[in-house]
């Protein structure tokens, strides 16, 4: 039992530090979209973000039994994903880095009036709500099940991973946000390094999806064997310490010098 509890502990934690790099690069993107704007305006659309960020991960989390219980969702779930994760890694690697996507997005931005900025950061926050709820379901789908009963369509132990994991992102989103920008800024390639995680997290729901008992391509038990834990946790860890010990963390400095 205490080793389930681990586990949970051990997730729940995966869950808050990818959290707060996403919720990071959700208020980098709010502060490049809302540039342009003059100052008084530019904290007044920002704080709209905010707000509208809490509101769209609350809703978000009742979704959580939908897209629990359905396959279908899940496998949709996991492919958004891996596109999601793999595309900004990609465009890292080989096309445009994180400040130039960033500064894409001020230059589309540039012109516009405060409502229709106030508009693109509600689109951007929808889709941080989204990737934040699928990325917290699909880690805590493959944890074993809670003595807790079932709560909200789903293992009650599974669920509240699920909301902690939410209120951690709205925490982080008011209080924590300027800290994990900051830390990008020193370190660069934990951005990609989050979406690196992101996709890999799709991984695990497609894992997850493959074991579903209507579909039955893996063993209904594989996603939470001991097997798959430790591959999924280790691939995990291997990650995070190539992005933090990354080389372009240690060329940004020469980079403004330069």
């Amino acid at each position: 039992m205490e080793t389930i509890w681990l586990e949970y502990a051990w997730a729940l934690l995966i869950l808050i530090g990818l959290e707060g790099l996403l919720s990071a690069d959700n208020a980098l993107v709010l502060a490049v979209i809302a540039r342009h704007l003059p100052e008084d305006q530019k904290k007044k659309a920002i704080n709209y973000g905010i707000l509208m960020a809490f509101v769209f991960r609350f809703v978000a989390l009742f979704a959580i039994s939908f897209i629990a219980n359905v396959w279908q969702i899940q496998a949709i779930g996991a492919l958004y994903l891996l596109y999601l994760g793999l595309k900004h890694v990609f465009q890292a690697k080989f096309g445009k880095n994180n400040k130039d996507i960033h500064e894409d997005d001020k230059k589309e931005s540039a012109g516009k009036g405060f409502w229709p900025t106030v508009g693109k950061i509600a689109l951007a926050d929808l889709a941080f709500a989204i990737d934040s709820i699928l990325a917290a379901v699909a880690l805590a789908l493959g944890l074993p099940d809670s003595p807790l009963g079932d709560f909200g369509g789903m293992d009650g132990g599974q669920f509240i991973v699920v909301v902690l994991g939410g209120i951690a992102g709205l925490i982080l989103i008011k209080f924590a946000a300027t800290w994990f920008v900051q830390l990008l800024e020193k370190r660069p390639a934990l951005e990609t390094t989050a979406y690196a995680i992101v996709a890999w997290v799709g991984v695990k729901l497609a894992v997850i999806t493959l074991a579903h008992e209507d579909i039955g391509i893996l063993d209904h038990d594989f996603p939470h064997s001991t097997l798959w834990t430790i591959i999924f946790y280790g691939v995990l860890v291997a990650i995070a310490l190539i992005g933090w010990f990354a080389p372009s963390n240690k060329q940004r400095p020469k980079d403004k010098a330069s």
